[in-house]
């Protein structure tokens, strides 16, 4: 293995385990432990009870924690990272329609999105070129 190919592989290993601990933050901290008030929010948004909605949220951190995980053990995965981009767009857009204030907060969900989602564009751009120099050795 080249020193280049071992610089890639620190870097994406250093990005997935930010990108696991980010999510795994997100599905113990405000969903499992505390079931903060803006995750509330969410599913009153949706008009689920509120029984269904304790569940709704200890699961929807349960799968937080799970996704967070797959960083640790797919750590070469583009379509990993290509949900991940793609799934926090989605979330961006939900939370701009459900609460668009929480965009003029100085720490907002925008910007931890954007955050975590240019770590998976920088991964498939390091995959890339990890990909691309072992073809053409």
């Amino acid at each position: 293995m080249s020193s280049m190919d071992k610089s890639i592989q620190k870097a994406l290993l250093t990005i997935n385990i930010s990108l696991a601990i980010l999510w795994i933050y997100q599905g113990i901290v405000p969903k499992i432990i505390f079931k903060a008030t803006e995750e509330r929010k969410f599913w009153e948004f949706l008009e689920i009870d509120q029984s269904s909605m304790m569940l709704f949220i200890t699961l929807s951190g349960v799968v937080e924690i799970m996704y967070g995980c797959l960083f640790l053990v797919f750590r070469q995965s583009k379509p990993l990272h290509y949900l991940n981009i793609f799934g926090l767009a989605g979330l961006a857009v939900t939370v701009a329609i459900i609460y668009p204030q929480y965009f003029t907060a100085g720490f907002n969900p925008f910007a931890m999105n954007v955050a975590m989602a240019t770590l998976s564009v920088v991964a498939i751009q390091l995959i890339n070129i990890q990909h691309s120099q072992n073809v053409t050795t």
